[in-house]
């Protein structure tokens, strides 16, 4: 068995979700609440947004080579492109609810809300489907891309104030910018060179 598909999928997500509002909405999450229904609910919120990347780029995996390549090179593009730009907001909005939710439901399902809505079209859900696309195992890149969002959650929840003291949030979303778009022109030669 072939673990680069899920080896890749966790590193590209782990990286290009710390520095990600998902990773900020779980530390004021936490910061508000008990941090198990938390965890709890942010995992089921990625494990489903993973599970939707996947089928979409398991619909481009149906399609000609050329097309897929062209799919991923333009999802990957528009990745970094959105990475890049959320590293230049200013704005320090709060997805947080204002109000205290009690009880350990209430909290997991509030968590679960506030990063669902949150992933639907991040840069690592469109990276999820471009790979699930590329490399055509559906299977290890959910995992891959599961398991790098609740490892970022589970960061978030129990050290997520310390990396934010010590970095400059611009300067990781600007890596991660810059990493989606080394996978782009990676997709771009390759299918230039196919």
């Amino acid at each position: 068995m072939n673990i680069v598909p899920l080896l890749a999928t966790f590193g590209l997500i782990f990286v290009a979700e710390l520095p990600d509002k998902t990773m900020m909405a779980t530390l004021v999450l936490s910061s508000r609440y008990r941090w198990f229904p938390v965890l709890v609910g942010v995992s089921l919120a990625f494990v489903i947004q993973s599970a939707i990347a996947v089928a979409a780029g398991g619909v481009l995996g149906l399609l000609p080579d050329w097309v897929v390549l062209t799919a991923v090179a333009v999802l990957f593009a528009l990745g970094s492109v959105l990475m890049f730009r959320e590293s230049l907001s200013d704005d320090d909005e709060e997805t947080v609810a204002e109000r205290k939710v009690q009880g350990f439901w209430p909290v997991a399902f509030t968590s679960f809300g506030v990063l669902f809505v949150a992933e639907w079209g991040d840069a690592s859900q469109l990276a999820t489907a471009a790979l699930s696309a590329n490399y055509g195992t559906p299977v290890l890149v959910f995992l891959g891309a599961a398991l790098g969002l609740i490892t970022v959650a589970s960061i978030a929840v129990a050290v997520g104030r310390v990396l934010v003291r010590h970095v400059r949030l611009p300067w990781i979303q600007r890596g991660a910018a810059v990493l989606f778009a080394g996978f782009a022109v990676v997709a771009v030669v390759e299918l230039i060179s196919g």
